[in-house]
């Protein structure tokens, strides 16, 4: 896969590079790992919360959410928003809203994604949660006893996060981690690549250290030519980073003793070594180093890219895995699109006759013919159907529910354009950077605007 572009990047500059760990340099099945998610979450909420037996038997459909999704909270809606924050396509529950609900509820507003009405679904691990709510608001309004649609998203919230603090996600997973973890050796070769070029290495995660010790210790040590362990490797590791406070909050850094997880208050520069907590401009500081000078990746574009953009100028990569299969979508697609751009222009160009009839009928009515209107609405129609035919063809290569997670209809999603503007490069996995040298100028391409497509006269 390649590294794509939104804004010039020169690794020449690049001092630090800086990893999330969990989906980025640690990749999950996601699949696999969302399905056990979404069956034990429902079981804490029958065990704990008292929901009914009924919720054990809901069955995981991976394609029924992708990320970048937007959960409506008072209204038990799924959204997709375009960049312009309006709505596109609803579901409530499991069921499409037709076009005159969505506009009755929504009204072709912008969505104020501020408000606590509304949870965003930014990341592959927001699956299983997105997957169970749009479960339970069906249950609901097919007659079974469940709390409102709001208290449904806080009682899920609540059952996730007992599974991480009971221990009885991790645990699991760590004892079945070949199940859910993959092992990229260009993974662990890109990095020490790094490393010879001179490149400070840094993990911020907000994993505990045990969890983040189990994971690298399968995914990246094994795989490793120069270092005895991925502890050699990166100069500095902070875990339960609490980002995006990381990077908005002064906090202080605790110091990880890694024999035995021990910790201490640290007090002064931060060294290599291993800590918890702490704030992105201390690290910067003892770093010695300008934010210009340090790259950091990430999976979570609220918690990773777009809160470090806004706060520090550290550059930024976001690492978006869902982005593979909608490149191969993509791909498969492209005679599809080609067929349908052709269908378009013709339907412009009848546009255009249409309108200078239009005129022609209000201001030389002595010259209009009806019939000659009545042409080429008919040829529309036909255009229309071809066009209709067609984009059921072409939607067919995405997800069946939802369609391009980069795309909400013809304009670019929410969820594309702020990758478009807080990640300076993205791609589908960290890995992906091996075909590059560290030392690669990454230049965007030029960006068109509607005026600067030149049409003959």
């Amino acid at each position: 896969m390649s590294v794509f572009v939104n804004r010039t990047l020169n690794m020449k500059k690049i001092k630090a590079i800086g990893f999330d760990m969990d989906y980025t340099l640690v990749q999950y099945k996601t699949e696999a790992f969302e399905e056990f998610v979404h069956g034990l979450v429902a079981s804490k909420m029958v065990e704990t919360l008292g929901y009914p037996k009924e919720v054990l038997d809901l069955k995981f459909d991976f394609h029924l959410v992708i990320q970048g999704l937007i959960i409506d909270r008072h209204h038990g809606n799924l959204l997709q928003v375009s960049r312009y924050g309006k709505v596109k396509i609803a579901k409530h529950g499991l069921t499409p809203l037709t076009y005159n609900d969505q506009q009755n509820l929504y009204k072709n507003k912008v969505i104020d994604l501020s408000s606590e009405q509304y949870q965003s679904m930014d990341t592959n691990f927001s699956v299983s949660n997105g997957v169970l709510y749009a479960q339970l608001v069906d249950m609901k309004d097919k007659g079974i006893e469940l709390p409102s649609y709001e208290k449904l998203s806080i009682d899920i919230k609540y059952a996730i996060d007992l599974a991480h603090s009971d221990g009885s996600l991790k645990t699991h997973a760590v004892n079945n981690i070949e199940k859910f973890i993959i092992q990229d050796p260009n993974t662990s070769k890109l990095l020490e690549r790094f490393k010879r070029f001179g490149k400070q290495l840094i993990i911020i995660t907000n994993s505990e250290w045990w969890w983040t010790e189990k994971l690298m210790d399968y995914a990246i040590t094994p795989f490793l030519k120069e270092h005895k362990s991925w502890k050699d490797l990166f100069d500095i590791t902070i875990c339960l980073a609490s980002k995006p406070r990381f990077f908005t909050s002064k906090n202080m850094f605790l110091k990880i003793n890694p024999d035995n997880g021990l910790m201490s208050n640290h007090i002064g520069p931060l060294e290599n070594g291993f800590y918890q907590g702490g704030w992105a401009g201390k690290l910067e500081d003892d770093l010695g180093l300008d934010g210009e000078e340090i790259l950091y990746l990430g999976d979570h574009i609220f918690g990773d890219v777009l809160t470090l953009k806004k706060t520090f100028n550290w550059r930024t990569a976001l690492v978006l895995e869902p982005l593979g299969d909608e490149i191969e979508a993509i791909k498969k697609s492209q005679d599809v699109q080609t067929e349908i751009d052709g269908l378009m222009e013709k339907k412009a160009a009848l546009e255009v006759k249409l309108n200078k009839l239009e005129i022609k009928k209000n201001e030389s009515p002595e010259d209009f013919k009806k019939e000659d209107l009545g042409k080429i609405y008919a040829e529309i129609d036909k255009i229309n159907t071809l066009i209709s035919d067609n984009l059921e063809k072409y939607n067919a290569h995405f997800n069946p529910n939802w369609g391009e997670m980069m795309r909400a209809g013809q304009e670019e999603s929410r969820f594309a354009d702020q990758v478009e503007k807080y990640a300076c490069i993205y791609m589908t996995k960290v890995s992906d950077l091996i075909e590059y040298t560290p030392r690669t100028y990454f230049r965007p391409l030029k960006r068109i605007m509607a005026h600067e497509i030149c049409e003959e006269d």
